[in-house]
């Protein structure tokens, strides 16, 4: 595939916001530690996995978004996406249970579907697509999440989030 590893896009994820490793350097040590390079760690919530967990419809769709995943680049400049590096499969595997809803009971004892939450800065920022269709065959009405308010957060709902019903 020729991948250009200092063009290399993706971070590790973490979920403790550790400001100190932002910006790290890997592959310190010898070959069999790779190819030094600067790389970092984002949050989950900032990862571009989390949003595409966030918008998927089941696991053939999760399968597809997860392979258009752009990774890096190769010496030529052209992306390299998940699919060719041939692991969207393992990718979708390791999700398996990550893409099921989580069923909640609020204080009122009324019940609740807490699923993915990809930040409105970088992503779309609303819950996911599989708990909202879950709510909304289960429930007479649904309350549904949108970050940055209604003027922004409305319009990416509309957009990105309603149009992957």
């Amino acid at each position: 595939l020729n991948i250009n590893p200092f063009s290399i896009t993706l971070n590790r994820v973490v979920d403790i916001s550790d400001r100190a490793m932002r910006k790290i350097v890997i592959g310190l040590g010898g070959r069999a530690n790779g190819v030094p390079r600067e790389t970092g760690y984002d949050i989950t919530v900032a990862s571009e996995v989390m949003a595409i967990l966030a918008l998927t419809n089941g696991l053939f769709d999760l399968r597809e978004r997860l392979g258009r995943m752009v990774i890096g680049s190769n010496y030529d400049g052209e992306p390299v996406t998940a699919e060719d590096l041939k692991c969207a499969g393992a990718m979708t595997v390791l999700l398996k249970d990550a893409i099921k809803p989580n069923l909640l009971q609020t204080l009122e004892h009324t019940p609740c579907f807490v699923h993915t939450g990809p930040f409105a800065n970088i992503a779309h920022g609303n819950s996911s697509v599989l708990a909202d269709l879950m709510a909304i065959k289960l429930g007479d009405y649904v309350v549904t999440e949108s970050g940055f308010g209604a003027d922004c957060g409305a319009e990416k709902f509309m957009n990105i989030k309603f149009v992957s019903f």
